[in-house]
Formats: C-alpha cells, sequence, structure tokens
C-alpha cells in the first residue's frame, strides 16, 4: 500500500510541477499539496 501512496503522490507533484510551467498556476499548486497529503511521509489521507 505504502508503495501505491509513493507512485500516486510522485505523480501527482510531476503533474503540479507541469501545470504550474504552463503558468496553470492554481491547478499545479492544488496537485502539489494534494500529492504532499496523499504521500506516506506526510499527511496521509488514507490511514
Amino acid at each position: 500500500m505504502a508503495t501505491i501512496l509513493w507512485v500516486i503522490a510522485a505523480i501527482l507533484i510531476i503533474s503540479g510541477i507541469v501545470a504550474l510551467v504552463r503558468r496553470q498556476v492554481l491547478w499545479g499548486i492544488v496537485l502539489i499539496v494534494v500529492g504532499l497529503l496523499v504521500g506516506p511521509g506526510g499527511v496521509s489521507l488514507f490511514t
């Protein structure tokens, strides 16, 4: 389960960075924050 959370978090954070580069600032920030919340190192939504 932890591996799946890491993968999801990494995808969300990378997507957020790509959105920031494309000047979609709000969407990029939301994706990065959600990625940090989902990741096992952060405040996981599933525990």
